[in-house]
C-alpha cells in the first residue's frame, strides 16, 4: 500500500557516519532513507547574554537546506537577506527538543551550536535533523569530557524524532515525501530514549483523525524513536 512498499510500522534505513567533517568537536551524516543530514556540533566558552553569569550551559541549533536538497532549486535564503518562517521555527524546535536531553548545570558555562544541513530531502527533514543533532552532541560533549572540562555527563537521555501519519485511511511510521505530500494527517514526534515525550506537532489537512487513531501514530512513534536511540547508541559506542 505504501508507495516505497514498507510495512506501515517499518521505519526506512537509518544510517549514521559519525567524524564525517575534520573541524567540528563532533559531526555525523544521518540518513533517512534518501533525506540526508549533515548535522555538525561546535563548543564556545561563551554562552548568550540572558545566561550569563548563570552557571548555565546552553545548547541551540541552526537549519539550512542546500538549494538542490529539493527537486526543484530553492534559493538560498542568504541572497534574499534573511530566514524563511519555515527555517526559524525548525531550528528553533531542534534547539528546543536538544537541550530537553541536557543538564544546563552540569554543562558548565559554554555553548554548544549544533548546525543541522540538509544535503538532500525526502520527508523528515526536522526529524532526521534533531536525531543526528544528538549524536553531534554527544561526540562534542565526549571530548569535554576526555578533557576534564565537564565533571559529570551532561546528556541524561538520549533524544530523537520520528514523523507519523494517515496515509491511504492507514497509520504509518516514517512518513517519506510522497506520502507526506499525501497524508491526511501527520505529527512529528520528538521523544527521549526513556519514552518520554519532549513535543509533538500534529496536524490533519483535509481530514480529521480520532483519540484512537493518535494513540496508534503514539505507539509508531515510540517503535520509531526506539530503533532511532538504538542507532545513535551504536553509532557513538
Amino acid at each position: 500500500m505504501r508507495p516505497s512498499g514498507r510495512d506501515l510500522s517499518e521505519m526506512r534505513p537509518v544510517s549514521i557516519e559519525t567524524g564525517f567533517t575534520k573541524h567540528a568537536e563532533g559531526s555525523c551524516l544521518i540518513k533517512i532513507g534518501d533525506t540526508h543530514v549533515l548535522c555538525t556540533a561546535t563548543i564556545e566558552d561563551r554562552v548568550p547574554p540572558f545566561i550569563k553569569g548563570s552557571g548555565l550551559g546552553w545548547v541551540t541549533a541552526e537549519y539550512g537546506m542546500l538549494p538542490r536538497a529539493t527537486n526543484t532549486r530553492m534559493r538560498r535564503e542568504a541572497a534574499s537577506g534573511k530566514q524563511g518562517g519555515r527555517t526559524v521555527e525548525i531550528q528553533r524546535l531542534i534547539g528546543r527538543a536538544l537541550r530537553a536531553g541536557v543538564d544546563r548545570v552540569a554543562l558548565g558555562e559554554r555553548q554548544i551550536t549544533v548546525d543541522c544541513d540538509v544535503l538532500q530531502a525526502d520527508g523528515g527533514t526536522r526529524c532526521a535533523s534533531i536525531t543526528g543533532g544528538w549524536v553531534a552532541l554527544r561526540l562534542a560533549v565526549n571530548k569535554l569530557m576526555k578533557a576534564g572540562d565537564v565533571i559529570s555527563d551532561p546528556l541524561v537521555d538520549p533524544v530523537a524524532a520520528v514523523s507519523c501519519g494517515i496515509y491511504a485511511g492507514q497509520p504509518v511510521l516514517d512518513l517519506d515525501y510522497p506520502e507526506d505530500s499525501e497524508a491526511g494527517v501527520d505529527g512529528n514526534f520528538i521523544m527521549t530514549g526513556s519514552g518520554k515525550l519532549i513535543e509533538v506537532q500534529m496536524s490533519a489537512e483535509g481530514s480529521v483523525f480520532s483519540r484512537a487513531q493518535m494513540d496508534q501514530l503514539m505507539e509508531l512513534a515510540k517503535k520509531g524513536v526506539s530503533e532511532l536511540v538504538a542507532a545513535q547508541k551504536a553509532a557513538t559506542a
